[in-house]
């Protein structure tokens, strides 16, 4: 891990952070998207098979019921109880979210906003290292808590099966429709439609690169959520903490991926001695060693600082996607947090608790986006419009203002759509 003292470098060679450099992909992604676009299932086909070994015909690529079915089955009971008690936990905190329209009555005017579900959403879960049925539920009942009429699921199938938890974690979500297609290839399909899969109004879930760039290419077709980077996890830790605690929390990020960013910022030289060492010992016994071992010597940091007011200072200025504040007293440090993707209060709300189980969302801002983006959330599901109500004497009691207004912008067609009226009533 690089070690810094603050008080010898500028913050800002610190957290010198680009967003997700998405160039070395975005050529091939984009082909791969104007493929898919042009020749649908040929060209969803065609890649599943080149990427992820998929044999089959089109109808092939749509889980069957009777998949769903075999994976419950074989599937033990007390993780589909944890996926039950997880769903319950996601469901409460995300209903909170809900709102409503709006109408505001004045004297012969009428305003008001409609808050409205999106039609058709899909949702990418990333495959290839692991199986993610933690993203299923996160990524879906948001989206069914908002009326979302259909949900579908787009996901890698290595030889042309889905992994069981997946699928377990879709039924228990509400989702009937899941596609064994993974990829770029996926996105598009999913933006333009195909013979099998029909576009959808909105793009939701982390991925690769690929997937990201693909995303990003869709963009202005349909929704997307947001163009995601590698994982993130910065703790903020004072002498009280455990150095163990905070080395199994870092390493809980860095083993996602070899561009995943591990960070503590400290005050006390003694505890990042402490945490660095139990890094470097637990690291040893990880099954995923290579991955966050990578991740650990490219891209993990120890930040020593004077105070905790400069570790919040700093941290603020990285706007991670995850934030712990392993500190004595939370709660003072929190009012002070400006930009974070989700924040963990004190020793025993470790970010996998967020992953997981507690309730609010895991599809976090990266890349330092959480300066001006926010969580998945049920606002991510529904769209507004407004209405607007004039009776003809409210309307003719400011036409003279929007006339001139109109003309001011040198569109007196606009004006004249004012002016007719007043002009009528004057006959």
């Amino acid at each position: 891990m690089k070690r810094f003292l603050l008080r010898d470098i500028p913050v800002e060679e610190i957290v010198k952070q680009s967003l997700f450099d998405l160039s070395a992909v975005e050529e091939a992604a984009k082909k791969i998207v104007a493929d898919v676009k042009n020749e649908g299932d040929a060209a969803l086909l065609s890649y599943a098979k080149k990427f992820d070994g998929f044999s089959g015909n089109a109808q092939d690529l749509v889980v069957t019921e009777e998949e769903m079915d075999s994976a419950v089955k074989n599937t033990d009971l007390y993780f589909l109880e944890t996926l039950l008690e997880a769903k319950k936990n996601i469901a409460v905190y995300h209903t909170k979210q809900l709102r409503s329209g709006y109408q505001i009555n004045d004297s012969g005017k009428v305003l008001g906003q409609v808050v409205r579900p999106l039609e058709r959403v899909g949702v990418y879960v990333p495959g290839g290292t692991a199986a993610y049925p933690s993203t299923v539920l996160m990524d879906v009942l948001p989206a069914v808590i908002a009326g979302v009429k259909e949900v579908v699921i787009v996901t890698p199938a290595k030889d042309n099966k889905v992994p069981d938890a997946i699928l377990v974690a879709a039924k228990v979500a509400g989702v009937k429709t899941v596609y064994k297609v993974g990829g770029a290839q996926a996105i598009a399909a999913l933006a333009y439609g195909t013979e099998t899969i029909k576009k959808v109004d909105k793009i939701v879930g982390p991925g690769n690169a690929y997937v990201a760039a693909a995303k990003r290419a869709v963009f202005g077709q349909v929704a997307i959520d947001m163009v995601a980077g590698p994982s993130e996890i910065l703790v903020v830790a004072d002498e009280s903490a455990d150095p163990k605690y905070v080395a199994a929390d870092l390493l809980s990020q860095a083993e996602h991926d070899k561009n995943a960013s591990a960070i503590l910022i400290t005050d006390s030289a003694s505890l990042a001695d402490a945490a660095e060492a139990e890094v470097y010992r637990q690291l040893e016994a990880l099954p995923r060693k290579e991955i966050a071992g990578t991740s650990i010597e490219n891209n993990g940091k120890i930040i020593v600082c004077d105070d905790l007011t400069e570790a919040i200072s700093v941290a603020n200025a990285i706007a991670p996607e995850h934030l712990e504040l392993s500190v004595k007293d939370p709660f003072a440090l929190l009012a002070d947090v400006k930009n974070a993707g989700s924040v963990f209060l004190g020793s025993y709300a470790p970010e996998p608790l967020g992953d997981y189980f507690a309730g609010p969302n895991h599809t976090l801002p990266t890349s330092g986006t959480a300066r001006f983006s926010s969580p998945l959330s049920v606002d991510d599901f529904v769209k507004k419009f407004s209405y607007v109500y004039y009776d003809r004497d409210s309307l003719l009691a400011v036409a003279d203002r929007i006339a001139d207004f109109a003309e001011r912008e040198g569109l007196s067609a606009h004006a004249n759509a004012i002016r007719v009226r007043k002009e009528t009533d004057d006959e």
